[in-house]
This record gives structure tokens, sequence and C-alpha cells, in this order.
């Protein structure tokens, strides 16, 4: 919005040209959404309190969390506040990354806050605490996937087909359908992604600080990759692809890392709030939609390594058991399980480890991580 206001005038008022760069604007909405949650959060995180919007313990957690039930959550709201007021202040509305970006988190952010809603109310009128019903998530979350996996095989935002995607390392080869018809597995691929990622970010959203301190580096490392991708000069240095406009996405991921880190002055350690999957879900679809619209899904696997190793604890977890008590009993099921607890920071917990510890843990191999998936960016 200040760029369109403003930029006109940067003729007759030289300060102005600053508008002109990422980089300023991208700055601009860190420092905006940090001032967001100093300003905003108390007043939210009163409100919900005042409203008796506690967290819904999960059934399988450590019995320490039995504290975290007079905690309020829905704090997701401080993060979506703080993430698209300053997009709307600094970043170019007339780019469609930015567009699709915030359509995606929105769109995440609107079922994770029906989850929650939901939870709540039944928790309140003493029903079971289920939510909203599983497959009507699944169906919400698929419906995301698929509108963007259309928009982009049929009218792609880059000079890059449509339906493609890249391979770290390999200085991003162009991954492209051999025959036209395939192309159409584009769709069902992103789906997958999207889905996958915002539904991983859930499960890590499990200990104060940590699905919030995870995302802001992840999302981090792919805002510099947005800036590098986004620029002929440093593409062409670099040897990767270039994709015109994509620079534009570094302002809308500085505005989500600022909201993460201001979100992490009260949700860190003993919370304040919690995220709730209003939070949750939008943070998981946001770091989906930016590596789908940078071409770059493979990429999760190196910033988004706890993430899918949350995800991976839980899915065999409940293998195992299944399988297991089949074949073997519940009992023998039972006292054999593969991890203590699931997800994977339950795990550590009931070995021993503080929650602080596990959080801060996560969070250096979050940044090995990321530091890995920069070094892409230069070994092949």
């Amino acid at each position: 919005m200040l760029y369109f206001l403003f930029h006109p005038l940067a003729r007759e008022i030289s300060v102005l040209n600053l508008l002109n760069y990422i980089t300023f604007r991208a700055g601009a909405a860190f420092v905006t959404a940090l001032l967001v949650c100093f300003l905003f959060g108390p007043a939210i995180i009163r409100r919900l309190r005042d409203m008796a919007v506690h967290q819904v313990v999960r059934a399988g957690t450590p019995d320490t969390h039995a504290v975290k039930g007079t905690t309020p959550t829905m704090g997701g709201f401080i993060i979506l506040v703080a993430t698209f007021l300053p997009v709307l202040l600094w970043a170019r509305l007339d780019n469609r990354y930015i567009v699709l970006a915030v359509a995606v988190t929105a769109w995440m952010g609107v079922i994770g806050f029906l989850d929650d809603y939901l939870k709540l109310k039944q928790k309140r009128e003493g029903k079971k605490n289920e939510g909203l019903v599983e497959r009507y998530k699944l169906a919400g979350q698929v419906i995301c996937g698929l509108g963007l996996g259309a928009y982009l095989l049929l009218d792609p935002i880059s000079t890059l087909p449509g339906a493609s995607t890249t391979l770290p390392f390999f200085k991003y080869i162009l991954v492209v359908p051999a025959v036209s018809w395939a192309a159409w597995l584009y769709i069902p691929w992103v789906t997958f992604i999207l889905t996958g990622v915002s539904n991983a970010v859930n499960l890590t959203d499990g200990l104060d600080g940590l699905s919030s301190g995870l995302v802001a580096i992840a999302v981090l490392t792919l805002g510099i990759f947005a800036y590098v991708l986004g620029r002929v000069d440093t593409s062409a240095y670099l040897q990767v692809f270039y994709l015109r406009g994509a620079g534009e996405l570094t302002v809308f991921c500085a505005a989500v890392v600022g909201a993460c880190i201001g979100f992490l002055w009260y949700n860190a350690h003993p919370a304040q709030v919690f995220m709730g999957d209003t939070g949750s879900l939008a943070l998981g679809g946001a770091v989906g939609a930016i590596a789908i619209l940078l071409k770059s899904e493979f990429l999760l696997l190196f910033v988004g390594a706890v993430f899918f190793a949350e995800t991976v604890s839980v899915i065999l977890q409940r293998s195992v058991f299944k399988y297991r008590r089949k074949k073997y009993g519940v009992e023998y099921a039972q006292k054999n399980r593969v991890f203590l607890r699931a997800p994977l920071h339950h795990h550590y917990e009931m070995k021993g480890w503080p929650e602080t510890q596990v959080v801060i843990r996560f969070w250096i191999i979050g940044i090995l991580c990321a530091i890995l998936a920069l070094s892409t960016l230069k070994l092949r």
C-alpha cells in the first residue's frame, strides 16, 4: 500500500526511493510485525483470557502438560495480524506471489480457527474435544491445495513451466513432465505438499516456543532463497533459475519471521498464550506455499527437517502400534511402542529432558538444517 502511495513522489523526494528496494521493505515489514505483536499482543491475550479460551490439552501428552489447560489458546490471531498488516503496508499488492501466499495462509488460518473454536465449544458442553471433524479439516486443506495447483498449472506466474519443480544440489535442475497429460499430476503434488506441511507444523506445535521458533528459522531461509531467485544478478551469479517477481516474497517472509519472533515474546516458556491450530495451520500453509511458489518443494526436506521427523514419528508410532495390536494383542502393543510418546518432542520429554532443553535443541537442529539448505545455492 505504501509503495503505491509514495512511489509516484519518489522523483521529488529522493528518500522515497528506498521503497524501490525489497531489502528496505522487507526490513520494514519485519520491524512492523514485531511492533504489532508488542502493541496488540497483550490486548489479544487479555481478551482470550477473559473469554476463557483455554488450551485443550491433547490426549497422550505427558502429565506435566496438565497445567497448560488454563493457558489461553488461539494466539495465532496475533501471528496473523502481525503478518498481514506489514504485508498490506510494505508489499506490492499487485504481485501474484504475494496474493497467493496471503490467500493460502488466510485459508489455512480459517480452517485452524474453526478447529480451535469447535474444540472449545465441545469442551464447554462437556463433549469429547475432537474439534473440526478430521475429514472436513483435510477436505479444507485439499481444496486449498487443488486450487493453488490448478492456478499455477493453468496460469503460470513465472517464465518456468507451471507444472515443474527443481532439485537442490543439482543447481536446481528443472523437473518437467515428459508428456502433456502428466502435467496434471502437478495438482495432486501441490496438494500433497501443502497439506503435509500444514499438518506437520500442527503436529510440532506441542511445546512452548517450539513451532514458532522453527517456522521463523525455516521462513527466514526461504526468504533468502526468494531474494536470490527473484534477482537477475544473484541468480545468474549462483547459476540458479530466475523467477521474475519472486523477490517480493522476501517481504512476506520477513513479516512472517517478525510475527513468529514477536509471538515468541509471549509463547516462550512458560507460555502466556498458545497459537492453537489457528496459528499452526496458517504457518504451515505459509511455509508450504512459499516453497511451492519458489518451485523448491524438495528444499523442504532440509528447512523442514524437524517438521518431517515429527510427522514420521507419529505415522511410525501409530502404524507399528496397530500392527502389533493386531498380531500380538493390545497389552503387548502398549508395552512395545517405537517411541515413549509421539510426536518426537514428547518422546524426549518422557526421557527426562526439560521442555526448554527439547525446544532449544530442536531449534539448533533447525538452524543446522537451514545452513545445509543454504549450502545448496553453491554446492552441486
